[in-house]
């Protein structure tokens, strides 16, 4: 029992261990830009949704296998919200460009908006087509817009933009966005009209594309996601081969990086299918089957969306709706983060510095965790009256380990002394701690947020000065961690403060431990280090109290 404490601390040590190695391995060369002229696209192979396959009229041919080549150059067209810039081509009516105007690329005054689509996307996001091809390939079509001049301004209330384009067979395929001035959402309407002489049976498919995430953006969840009934569902890109088609009732499909997302959110929320597919491993493309429906000659059928593209901000996605909310999720304690995320917020709508708002958030914690804090450093100050005692015991019979054992635990029973009692707040931390990494590190809020001085970024390390050169166990950039150097230093000291072991080995074990601890938090983000050392200073306060008030 009495090297209990040594084995929770190395069990935390060894559970942070795994997050460094598993967030700061090796990671991959990044992939060379797709290059402007693309090969034809090469689809790996893959089991393809339970939808049903189109259906042609007997006797009639099929519709247009290919689209005729434009006869005129399509235009793009600039629509300039409050919220956003987007870019959106005549070629398939796809979006080219999404520009948020409240963020940007690199925490410098001087960076660039914040884009959403990349440049490697050429063929531009949200692609529109028909699952048996009906259409042949509708992206290719030149589409004609609704609006004569090539910018539009979106100010006091909606506006629709739309883009129509009418097959040789009379067949019309038309996009509506409707844009507001105050949210991120988009309305998007699709309509088939039918001026053909056959029927056309077949799978509405819309498609976000995207740059598939490497190691490095691994931290958290980025990829893929959906929400399928209440279960949110989020695939990883190596589960991909294994499994590409998800069914059901779909209220959004999404792909989600670290801060940003973009969504499809059906308007109604029939049974569907989200199907994944990589294509020459450079990019990701994640479509939304709609359920097959009958359009025949003469009739029309329209199909409702919205997007979303923009922040993860649990404030945004709650105003959107939707459930869109249930995108931000933060792992095995996202119960506990969530509400540390409000708290936090809560905080800087008082003191508009989200450093100080960590603080006072860990003060908070602190206090509660205060009366179980309080009994284990009760505990710590009478196991240390007990060592000259114990000492004596582990003399006497040390060559008879389990009678030496069963003589302390006989000692603390005398005195009423509970061994376990002075690791609970290190066992109470251990959830909290992964709940505030994934909250600290996944949080837009915090993302650029600067605190003081050099920490100009909560959502990355601390680095004072940069060095020209690398530094092993560190990642870039290069620097001085002066946090989380001080941060070492406090561990230290409350590891002075704690009653020494009586195994020479263990005592030279647990001083190594605030070392330990030093390198693991060289590459965790600033907000982080930050709540570790003021829950030191915390923690040292209150031990320092409880042994002045004993003794």
């Amino acid at each position: 029992m009495e090297q209990f404490r040594l084995i929770i601390a190395i069990a935390l040590s060894f559970l942070i261990f795994l997050v460094w190695g598993h967030f700061f391995g090796t990671k991959e060369a990044p992939k060379k830009p797709a290059p402007e002229q693309r090969a034809p696209e090469v689809v790996r192979e893959a089991p393809r949704p339970e939808v049903s396959a189109p259906v042609l009229t007997p006797q009639q041919p099929p519709v247009e296998a290919v689209a005729p080549p434009p006869e005129k150059k399509a235009r793009v067209i600039e629509v300039d919200a409050p919220l956003y810039r987007v870019l959106i081509s005549e070629q398939g009516a796809v979006f080219k460009s999404f520009v948020l105007k409240d963020y940007r690329e690199k925490v410098e005054k001087n960076s660039p908006l914040k884009e959403l689509i990349p440049r490697e996307l050429t063929m531009g996001t949200l692609r529109l087509g028909l699952e048996g091809k009906t259409l042949g390939d509708v992206n290719q079509a030149v589409f004609k817009s609704s609006t004569a001049t090539d910018a539009v301004r979106i100010t006091g209330s909606p506006q629709e933009v739309s883009f129509s384009w009418t097959s040789p067979r009379g067949i019309v395929v038309e996009k509506k966005y409707l844009f507001s001035p105050e949210t991120y959402q988009i309305g998007l309407t699709v309509t088939i009209k039918n001026g053909s002489a056959q029927r056309i049976k077949d799978n509405l498919v819309l498609s976000l594309m995207s740059v598939p995430p490497g190691k490095a953006a691994r931290y958290g969840f980025t990829g893929p996601a959906a929400l399928i009934g209440k279960s949110l569902e989020q695939v990883k890109m190596k589960k991909i081969k294994e499994q590409n088609t998800f069914p059901g009732q779909l209220k959004w499909i999404a792909v989600q990086g670290r801060y940003f997302m973009s969504a499809i959110i059906p308007k109604a929320t029939p049974e569907a299918a989200m199907r994944l597919f990589l294509k020459e491993d450079e990019l990701l493309e994640t479509q939304y089957i709609q359920p097959e429906s009958e359009i025949v000659p003469g009739s029309r059928q329209s199909f409702e969306y919205f997007l979303f593209l923009g922040p993860k901000s649990m404030r945004v996605l709650n105003q959107i709706g939707h459930d869109l909310d249930k995108a931000v999720n933060f792992g095995w304690f996202d119960f506990i983060a969530k509400p540390c995320v409000w708290l936090m917020n809560f905080l800087y709508g008082f003191i508009p510095n989200y450093g100080v708002a960590i603080i006072i958030l860990t003060v908070l914690i602190k206090l509660l965790l205060w009366p179980l804090g309080s009994k284990s450093y009760k505990s710590m100050n009478e196991m240390k009256k007990l060592q000259p005692l114990m000492t004596e015991i582990r003399e006497k019979y040390k060559g008879d380990k389990q009678k030496m054992n069963q003589e302390i635990m006989n000692l603390y029973k005398v005195y009423k002394i509970n061994p376990m009692s002075g690791c609970l707040p290190m066992v109470a931390q251990i959830p909290v701690f992964f709940a505030l990494y994934r909250m600290l590190y996944e949080a837009i809020e915090l993302r650029h947020a600067p605190f003081f001085g050099w920490i100009n970024d909560l959502s990355a390390p601390d680095r004072l000065f940069r060095f020209d050169f690398s530094v092993p166990l560190m990642e870039p950039p290069y620097g001085i961690p002066v946090l989380t150097i001080v941060m070492g230093a406090s561990m230290l000291l409350q590891q002075k403060m704690t009653p020494a072991a009586g195994d020479p080995m263990q005592q030279k074990m647990m001083m190594l431990m605030p070392l330990i601890f030093t390198f693991i938090f060289i590459n965790f983000s600033s907000g982080l280090v930050l709540y570790w050392l003021v829950n030191n200073i915390l923690s040292i306060a209150q031990q320092y109290y409880i042994i002045k008030k004993k003794s």
